[in-house]
């Protein structure tokens, strides 16, 4: 199934980038930050919301302040890669709250997962215990992060 792209103009860009910045900003002061009136920009700002193009607003929370400093990207390679077993694999992550993100990946393995956790010893309990044991799952290579160099989420 193909995705419609709808064409955004440069006030809809605008509008976007001032949101991503700040989405509790007032529709008065971005408004006025993009060169709108507020009903205008108030009609933009729902079209985009409508269109999916602004799927929702969140608080950013930092993960570390949280305890949660230690990241793990892991290779996943399933034992089956029919559909049935693809959707029970992901359907399985999405209740794992360590699990940041999951992709599915042409190469090599088929998932890379991003896993945070309090430290290596949970994450080791976190491995042995429920990522080995999700559905499919034949083998895991993990790749401990360091240092986060850049990451978008923490700059919001």
């Amino acid at each position: 199934m193909a995705t419609e792209h709808k064409q955004l103009d440069n006030l809809d860009r605008k509008i976007l980038a001032a949101l991503s910045n700040n989405a509790r900003i007032s529709i008065t002061d971005l408004a006025d930050q993009i060169g709108l009136s507020k009903t205008p920009c108030s009609a933009r700002v729902k079209r985009l919301e409508d269109d999916g193009i602004i799927t929702g607003y969140r608080a950013v929370v930092d993960p570390v302040k949280l305890g949660l400093d230690h990241i793990a990207f892991v290779e996943v390679k399933l034992s089956d890669t029919r559909a049935s077993a693809l959707n029970a694999f992901g359907r399985a992550v999405q209740s794992l709250q360590e699990i940041e993100q999951c992709h599915m990946i042409a190469g090599g393995f088929d998932y890379l997962l991003k896993v945070r956790t309090r430290d290596i010893t949970t994450y080791r309990h976190f491995l042995g215990e429920t990522l080995s044991a999700l559905p499919g799952v034949a083998q895991t290579s993990t790749y401990v992060a360091m240092e986060a160099v850049k990451d978008v989420a923490l700059l919001e």
